[in-house]
């Protein structure tokens, strides 16, 4: 224990320094000075309103333009998109699910190919007849109430009580694959925000957002990962969702705190929203936590009380999301939150669970891939130094998460084999970097060039995770056959 101690004091030093030297080192770059884009990217920067007229914009008298016809009424176009993107995303979802891939990578692909990167090339006519211009404010809605709901049942899957009894090691380890991407993500934003970053975005809010983006782990993408490959109980299975839960919670909270500084005109202002950020998490989890139980035993009893009690957890998870917005982080923090204040799964968060899984997940969460989808320019990059650009961001992602990761997993006694596999999985990205990323486009800190690349490097990483896994236990068995498959001793996980 000892030695991890150090360990994990001597990264929080060294991983510190570089970051601080970093953000000193890009303080000298100004606000709004000249860029140097290579190729024109930065003509639709986007701004906290821009983003929605990107994707599908044509000139005001162009035919894409017209809305003859009932389909394009408001409602009829609205259901029109949701049929198209529901069937696209579930039958691309099952086509990835038998090539061994979670479902949500194909979800997620079903956006980006309605929106310009595929269909507005191929067929832009039709793209602008689905997804005008003027249609998109009502779809991105009904996304965010998708997202909002999903960070809802992600906070209701975190055990804080386990994470309590979590060993020394899942600390060091889920903290190193946080503070190595991030700290290779600030470095990165000195080669990135001249060129890339909206011009009127500090290179403090630029380096801090890459930085935050290059640590999140998908983690409901990586426990279907483990559930399909058969290894949910296994003390690697464990020992992988304890480093994904333990690094969510640190890293969105990080995020929020990137966020604050970001949306906040002085440091005062950071302070305040930073300060009323903490002061309710402590009264969600210090006071509203423990009542919880007693308010929901009052509602036990017949289908009408079941029903008033579901209405008042919506009511408490909107009103958590609308605090958080209104503090000036965002509405998914006060949503986490409330999910994970709620009483343990078996006595209210299973049935609710159950009741709201299967329609944010099938219904809401492929509109907002679509929503990401539209906004995803991939034809931006158009030359070779913007790929290659695009190629070191996925480089740098790998390296930061799969190899920081890896590392402390290997430090703590950990065979190769379990370290990579743990870096492997935590290196998976999906659903939780859209909605992040998402937000940095909505705030501005991203351009529309630098969005299209880090949802590239999304899907990249967590496409490799399930082709990764299978090559290690394949070379597992080659040298120690049975091995595979059964993962890290229960001795070297501390669980």
């Amino acid at each position: 224990m000892r030695k991890n101690l150090l360990i994990y004091f001597a990264l929080i030093a060294m991983f510190g320094l570089g970051i601080y030297s970093v953000l000193a080192l890009g303080s000298r770059f100004v606000v709004g000075e000249p860029l140097l884009s290579h190729s024109g990217a930065h003509s639709g920067v986007n701004s906290s309103s821009a983003p929605l007229l990107e994707p599908t914009q044509t000139a005001p008298n162009s035919p894409a333009t017209e809305q003859p016809g009932k389909f394009q009424q408001p409602l009829s176009l609205l259901l029109l998109q949701v049929i198209v993107i529901i069937a696209a995303a579930r039958g691309l979802g099952i086509l990835f699910t038998r090539l061994g891939q979670p479902a949500v990578i194909g979800e997620m692909l079903a956006g980006i190919l309605l929106g310009p990167s595929l269909l507005g090339w191929l067929a832009p006519r039709a793209e602008a007849f689905l997804f005008p211009s003027n249609s998109l404010g009502a779809l991105q809605l009904l996304s965010q109430i998708g997202v909002i709901l999903f960070m809802f049942i992600v906070g209701m899957e975190l055990n804080v009580q386990s994470l309590r009894h979590s060993a020394h090691a899942v600390v060091l380890i889920s903290h190193a694959g946080i503070l190595a991407p991030f700290m290779l993500g600030t470095a990165l934003s000195l080669f990135l925000y001249r060129s890339l970053a909206p011009p009127e975005v500090s290179f403090l809010a630029f380096a801090l957002f890459m930085g935050i983006a290059m640590s999140i782990t998908a983690f409901p993408v990586l426990a279907r990962i483990i559930e399909q490959r058969g290894l949910t109980g296994s003390p690697l299975g464990n020992f992988a969702v304890a480093c994904a839960a333990v690094g969510d919670a640190t890293a969105w909270c990080l995020l929020a705190v990137v966020l604050a500084i970001a949306q906040a005109q002085g440091l005062g202002r950071a302070a305040m929203t930073i300060g009323l950020a903490i002061a309710f998490t402590v009264v969600m989890l210090f006071l509203v936590r423990p009542r919880l139980p007693q308010i929901v035993a009052g509602f036990s009893g017949d289908a009408s009380r079941q029903t008033g009690l579901m209405a008042g957890v919506l009511v408490f998870a909107f009103a958590s999301a609308l605090f958080t917005e209104t503090i000036g982080i965002h509405a998914l923090f006060g949503a986490f939150l409330a999910g994970v204040v709620l009483p343990p799964q078996e006595t209210l968060g299973a049935p609710i669970k159950e009741r709201l899984e299967t329609f944010s997940t099938v219904f809401l969460l492929p509109l907002f891939f679509a929503f990401t989808g539209l906004r995803t320019q991939i034809g931006l990059l158009n030359d070779w130094q913007s790929w290659l650009l695009c190629a070191c961001i996925v480089i740098v992602a790998i390296a930061g998460k799969l190899g920081g990761t890896s590392l402390a997993a290997r430090s703590t006694g950990m065979s190769w084999h379990d370290s990579l596999s743990i870096g492997a999985l935590m290196n998976t990205r999906g659903l939780m970097e859209l909605i992040a990323l998402n937000i940095g486009y909505d705030l501005g800190i991203l351009s529309a060039e630098v969005f299209a690349m880090m949802v590239i490097m999304a899907l990249a990483t967590t496409i490799m995770a399930g082709p990764i896994l299978s090559l290690l236990d394949s070379r597992e068995r080659r040298k120690a056959p049975g091995r595979a498959e059964k993962g890290m001793t229960a001795e070297k996980t501390g669980i």
